[in-house]
This record gives C-alpha cells, sequence and structure tokens, in this order.
C-alpha cells in the first residue's frame, strides 16, 4: 500500500509540473553550486593526467596601458616561441618567415609531405585571446598540424592589439586569403586553428560570403572565440575548472575588449556565431569536458547543422581549453589532430 502511495504521489506531482502555465512560472534563479573536489579523471591516459592536475589560474591585474599590454605580449611570446621551435625541432618540421597578401607569415613543411598531397595547403591561423602568440609562437599549432595532416601549411601571423585592434586581424586573414586564391584551387586548400584563430576563420567564413569569396574545401575550428562576450552555460559551469582560461573575468575579458576597441562583443564579426553559416565548408570541432569554452563550441556546432553545413564535433574527457594542444604528445593530442588530418582527407580535391 505504501509503494502504491508513492507512486500515485510522484506521479501527481509529475502531472502537476506540466500543467503549470508558463505565464504562472516564478522568475528563473541561478542554480547555486555548493563547493567541491574535482579529481583529476583516472579515465584518460597517465600523460594527460599531468596536464590535467595543473592549478587553475588565479585573478591577476591586466595591464592598463599600451605599453604594459606589449611587454606582456613579448614576455608570452618568449614562452611560445621557445616551445614552438623545439616541437618543430622534435619533428623535424621547417618553419620559415614569409610575406603573404603583404601581411607576415611562416611556410611551415612537414618532415615528409605525403605522395599525393604537395598541391594541397592548409591556412593555419594561431589563437592566444586575440593578443598574443605573434612571430614565431604563432607556429606552435602550426607545426603539430603540419606533422599529422603530411602537408605544407601557411601559418598567418596576423596584427594584434594594443596597435592592431579590430579589424586588423580578420583584414589580414582575408588578404592572405585572397593572395591564396591567386595560385590555388579553393578546392585544394583548407583553413585550421584553435580559440581566437577558430572565431578568427569563423570571421573570415563571414567574409568571403558577404565579398563573393571561394570558401576553402574544409575548416578545423578548434574551441573557438565564437562568443567574445560572456554568454553560454559553459563559461558559468567551467569557470574557475579550466586550468587554462580560468574564468572570463580578468585575462579573457581585458582582451576581448583591447580587441574589440569598444564594438559590441555580439557584433557577428567580432562574435561570429551571431552571422549567418549557410554555405560554410564541412567543418570539425574540437573542445573538452573541461573547456570554458564548450558551449561555444557546442552553439557553434549546432548552428553549423542547422544551417545544413557538414560538421563534426569531438568533445574530450576532462580537456580544458585546447588542451589537446598543450598536452602534445598525449594520445589525447594524437588522437585530436588524426581526426583533424582525416577529415580534411574526405575533403580535399583528389
Amino acid at each position: 500500500m505504501r509503494q502504491q502511495w508513492l507512486l500515485r504521489a510522484i506521479g501527481a506531482l509529475v502531472l502537476l509540473t506540466l500543467a503549470i502555465p508558463a505565464g504562472a512560472e516564478e522568475p528563473l534563479r541561478p542554480l547555486s553550486v555548493p563547493a567541491r573536489d574535482l579529481p583529476v579523471p583516472t579515465t584518460v591516459s597517465a600523460e594527460l593526467q599531468k596536464v590535467l592536475a595543473r592549478p587553475v589560474p588565479r585573478p591577476t591585474t591586466m595591464p592598463t596601458t599600451a605599453e604594459g599590454w606589449k611587454k606582456l605580449q613579448q614576455q608570452v611570446e618568449a614562452i611560445g616561441e621557445t616551445k614552438a621551435k623545439k616541437i618543430a625541432a622534435e619533428l623535424g618540421i621547417s618553419v620559415e618567415p614569409a610575406e603573404v597578401g603583404g601581411v607576415k607569415c611562416y611556410r611551415v613543411t612537414p618532415k615528409e609531405v605525403a605522395r599525393g598531397k604537395e598541391k594541397f595547403l592548409l591556412v593555419h591561423v594561431h589563437g592566444g585571446a586575440y593578443v598574443f602568440n605573434g612571430r614565431l609562437a604563432a607556429t606552435g599549432e602550426a607545426v603539430l598540424l603540419a606533422d599529422a595532416c603530411k602537408m605544407p601549411v601557411l601559418s598567418v601571423d596576423y596584427r594584434m592589439p594594443p596597435d592592431y585592434p579590430f579589424p586588423a586581424a580578420p583584414d589580414d586573414v582575408i588578404a592572405v586569403w585572397k593572395a591564396v586564391l591567386k595560385d590555388h584551387d579553393a578546392g585544394n586548400v583548407v583553413m585550421g586553428g584553435t580559440s581566437a584563430g577558430g572565431g578568427l576563420i569563423m570571421t573570415a567564413m563571414l567574409r568571403c560570403k558577404t565579398e563573393g569569396l571561394p570558401m576553402p574545401a574544409a575548416l578545423f575550428i578548434g574551441t573557438p572565440g565564437a562568443d567574445l562576450s560572456k554568454t553560454g552555460d559553459s563559461v558559468y559551469a567551467n569557470a574557475e575548472i579550466d586550468h587554462v582560461l580560468g574564468r572570463y573575468e580578468g585575462f579573457i575579458e581585458s582582451c576581448v575588449r583591447l580587441y574589440a576597441a569598444g564594438r559590441d562583443l555580439k557584433e557577428p564579426l567580432i562574435s561570429p556565431i551571431y552571422g549567418e553559416m549557410k554555405g560554410w565548408p564541412p567543418s570539425v570541432l574540437i573542445s573538452g569536458t573541461r573547456d570554458m569554452l564548450l558551449s561555444s563550441t557546442v552553439r557553434t556546432h549546432r548552428k553549423l547543422r542547422a544551417a545544413g553545413v557538414t560538421a563534426e564535433l569531438h568533445v574530450f574527457e576532462g580537456q580544458s581549453h585546447a588542451d589537446y594542444l598543450g598536452a602534445f604528445p598525449a594520445p589525447e593530442s594524437k588522437e585530436a589532430l588524426g581526426e583533424i588530418a582525416a577529415f580534411f582527407d574526405r575533403y580535399l580535391k583528389r
């Protein structure tokens, strides 16, 4: 009898919940989550576990002058350059400066270009919160992509704030793309990048539609800066959990506002998720369960699918923002890079 009463009570509660008119609902309240410990997941490789155990960055005071920003840029670029050179040497990758379309770039050539891929090109756009990773630091991801895809890569060293805020970066990406189209069939070229790089690639696609330019054969959009405003579930849910980004306030917010230079952060050419995606190339997207930009990646994937675009989404266990790059050569990093290479191979002209 007691069990029957309990079942009837639960059923009544369910029916009552369904019967509440929308207009009678109370104002939505934020969910208060108690403090808790998050263990390093045992469901990933030992190599990745060491990366995931890194502490979340503490709040920091950001520069308030152009000189302060430039000093910080130099410090970050020195670290990135050292890492990029080390990985290039280990993988036998050649990195040479170039100028394409009036923009500083780097030609990144793998130790061995796969047979039949000599005519292909991957245009790479680097990450760094739209402010960091210029010069040789720009090539860290490009080196990994060149090795995984076994094809030449052109890495764009776009202009950045404080001297060159929006629209300098997307202008540079489009200038390079126009130059590439002069001696390449668009069907033989793919484009890829992570974080700010992913966001700039999305902006470039919006510009291609507006300017009537051919688009690449396929895109790799890694945990993109698709929405620079504080919007999306994971911006809140993974704050203080993402060991790379930490939280939106402070570092990230300061960088995106420096880049946007007073413009509305939801303007489509700044936050391209608000733009029209119909007709975009097939795209592969990557994120992780602890990535603060997981929602940005998921929302981009769903919008691409709604626009009829072929799109794959790969979400990796336990990873924070772009850990598939920072954890190299962990097995998960090689797996992610392998997914990108395989995706490109399906859409490049043979």
